[in-house]
Protein backbone atom coordinates (compact mmCIF):
# COMPACT_ATOMS: atom_id res chain seq x y z
CA UNK A 1 0.00 0.00 0.00
CA UNK A 2 1.70 3.15 -1.97
CA UNK A 3 0.28 6.52 0.34
CA UNK A 4 -0.95 9.56 -2.07
CA UNK A 5 1.90 11.36 -1.20
CA UNK A 6 5.57 10.27 0.18
CA UNK A 7 6.34 13.70 2.30
CA UNK A 8 7.03 12.95 5.97
CA UNK A 9 4.53 15.40 7.16
CA UNK A 10 1.91 14.08 4.56
CA UNK A 11 2.31 10.46 5.73
CA UNK A 12 2.07 11.19 9.32
CA UNK A 13 -1.72 13.61 8.38
CA UNK A 14 -2.69 10.50 6.56
CA UNK A 15 -2.24 8.48 9.29
CA UNK A 16 -3.55 10.81 12.42
CA UNK A 17 -6.72 11.91 10.48
CA UNK A 18 -7.60 8.97 8.07
CA UNK A 19 -6.58 5.65 9.71
CA UNK A 20 -6.89 6.25 13.86
CA UNK A 21 -10.26 5.07 14.46
CA UNK A 22 -10.19 7.11 17.93
CA UNK A 23 -8.92 10.50 16.62
CA UNK A 24 -12.40 10.47 14.53
CA UNK A 25 -14.40 9.91 17.54
CA UNK A 26 -12.94 12.75 19.51
CA UNK A 27 -13.29 14.48 16.34
CA UNK A 28 -9.60 15.87 16.03
CA UNK A 29 -8.65 17.71 12.96
CA UNK A 30 -4.71 17.89 12.07
CA UNK A 31 -4.23 21.80 11.52
CA UNK A 32 -0.64 21.97 11.07
CA UNK A 33 2.41 19.27 10.91
CA UNK A 34 6.06 19.83 10.81
CA UNK A 35 9.01 17.96 11.35
CA UNK A 36 9.14 18.09 15.02
CA UNK A 37 6.04 20.03 16.39
CA UNK A 38 1.98 19.73 14.92
CA UNK A 39 -1.51 20.97 16.00
CA UNK A 40 -4.81 19.76 16.35
CA UNK A 41 -8.08 20.70 16.33
CA UNK A 42 -11.51 20.14 17.61
CA UNK A 43 -14.52 21.61 18.44
CA UNK A 44 -17.14 21.05 21.69
CA UNK A 45 -19.76 18.57 21.36
CA UNK A 46 -21.98 17.10 23.63
CA UNK A 47 -19.84 13.53 23.70
CA UNK A 48 -17.16 15.28 25.25
CA UNK A 49 -18.62 17.06 27.94
CA UNK A 50 -17.72 15.67 31.37
CA UNK A 51 -19.73 18.62 33.85
CA UNK A 52 -23.42 18.68 32.41
CA UNK A 53 -23.80 21.58 34.33
CA UNK A 54 -20.70 23.83 33.00
CA UNK A 55 -20.46 22.02 30.22
CA UNK A 56 -16.31 22.26 29.89
CA UNK A 57 -14.66 19.08 28.21
CA UNK A 58 -13.96 15.88 29.94
CA UNK A 59 -10.65 15.55 31.51
CA UNK A 60 -10.16 12.36 30.05
CA UNK A 61 -11.19 13.58 26.94
CA UNK A 62 -8.19 16.79 27.49
CA UNK A 63 -5.83 13.89 28.12
CA UNK A 64 -6.51 11.54 25.10
CA UNK A 65 -6.03 14.57 22.85
CA UNK A 66 -2.91 15.47 24.20
CA UNK A 67 -1.85 12.19 24.39
CA UNK A 68 -2.48 11.41 20.46
CA UNK A 69 -0.74 14.54 19.52
CA UNK A 70 2.09 13.60 21.44
CA UNK A 71 2.21 10.18 19.25
CA UNK A 72 2.07 12.24 16.24
CA UNK A 73 4.95 14.14 17.36
CA UNK A 74 6.79 11.14 18.22
CA UNK A 75 6.05 9.47 15.25
CA UNK A 76 7.03 12.73 13.04
CA UNK A 77 10.39 12.11 14.54
CA UNK A 78 10.74 8.71 13.52
CA UNK A 79 9.74 9.05 10.17
CA UNK A 80 12.70 12.10 10.04
CA UNK A 81 14.74 9.65 11.12
CA UNK A 82 13.47 6.39 8.39
CA UNK A 83 12.92 9.19 5.30
CA UNK A 84 16.83 9.71 5.99
CA UNK A 85 17.42 6.02 5.56
CA UNK A 86 15.54 5.93 2.28
CA UNK A 87 13.31 3.54 4.39
CA UNK A 88 10.42 2.48 2.21
CA UNK A 89 6.23 3.28 3.39
CA UNK A 90 5.53 -0.09 4.93
CA UNK A 91 8.32 -0.14 7.23
CA UNK A 92 6.95 3.25 8.16
CA UNK A 93 3.82 1.84 8.82
CA UNK A 94 5.94 -1.01 11.07
CA UNK A 95 7.48 1.35 13.00
CA UNK A 96 4.26 3.47 13.99
CA UNK A 97 2.29 0.13 14.75
CA UNK A 98 5.15 -0.47 17.56
CA UNK A 99 4.65 3.59 19.14
CA UNK A 100 3.51 3.38 22.60
CA UNK A 101 3.05 5.72 25.96
CA UNK A 102 4.77 5.04 28.23
CA UNK A 103 4.41 7.71 30.48
CA UNK A 104 1.67 11.04 30.23
CA UNK A 105 1.47 13.76 32.43
CA UNK A 106 -1.38 15.97 32.22
CA UNK A 107 -1.64 19.53 34.45
CA UNK A 108 -5.20 20.87 34.45
CA UNK A 109 -4.85 24.47 34.66
CA UNK A 110 -8.48 25.52 33.80
CA UNK A 111 -11.66 24.29 33.22
CA UNK A 112 -12.31 23.19 29.78
CA UNK A 113 -14.79 25.51 28.25
CA UNK A 114 -15.14 26.76 24.64
CA UNK A 115 -16.91 25.78 21.35
CA UNK A 116 -13.64 25.49 19.42
CA UNK A 117 -10.00 23.65 21.11
CA UNK A 118 -6.58 24.10 19.63
CA UNK A 119 -3.78 21.64 21.50
CA UNK A 120 0.04 21.93 20.44
CA UNK A 121 3.25 20.05 20.62
CA UNK A 122 6.39 19.97 20.12
CA UNK A 123 9.43 17.38 20.61
CA UNK A 124 11.41 18.02 23.18
CA UNK A 125 14.16 15.28 22.62
CA UNK A 126 13.74 12.47 20.10
CA UNK A 127 15.84 9.37 20.28
CA UNK A 128 16.26 5.88 18.84
CA UNK A 129 14.32 4.10 21.29
CA UNK A 130 11.96 7.38 23.67
CA UNK A 131 10.73 10.20 22.20
CA UNK A 132 9.68 12.97 25.12
CA UNK A 133 6.82 15.56 23.92
CA UNK A 134 5.44 18.55 25.54
CA UNK A 135 1.57 19.71 24.48
CA UNK A 136 -0.47 22.46 25.39
CA UNK A 137 -4.22 22.82 24.94
CA UNK A 138 -5.69 26.73 24.63
CA UNK A 139 -9.33 27.22 24.34
CA UNK A 140 -11.03 29.58 21.35
CA UNK A 141 -11.06 32.27 24.32
CA UNK A 142 -6.97 31.78 24.52
CA UNK A 143 -6.97 30.25 27.96
CA UNK A 144 -4.66 27.67 28.18
CA UNK A 145 -6.26 25.03 29.47
CA UNK A 146 -3.48 22.22 30.40
CA UNK A 147 -0.15 20.93 29.75
CA UNK A 148 1.59 17.92 28.51
CA UNK A 149 4.57 15.84 29.13
CA UNK A 150 4.47 12.66 27.54
CA UNK A 151 6.80 10.04 26.90
CA UNK A 152 6.66 7.41 23.97
CA UNK A 153 8.29 3.92 22.83
CA UNK A 154 9.34 4.99 19.28
CA UNK A 155 12.12 1.86 18.56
Amino acid sequence: MEPIETDVTAIARVIFSEKVPFNHLLGLEVLEVHPDRARFGFSMRDELVGNFMTRILHGGVISAVLDALGGMVAFLGVLQRLEAENADFDTKLARFARLATIDLRVDYLRPGAGQRFVASGQALRTGRRICVVRTDLHNDRGDHIAAGTSTYVVG
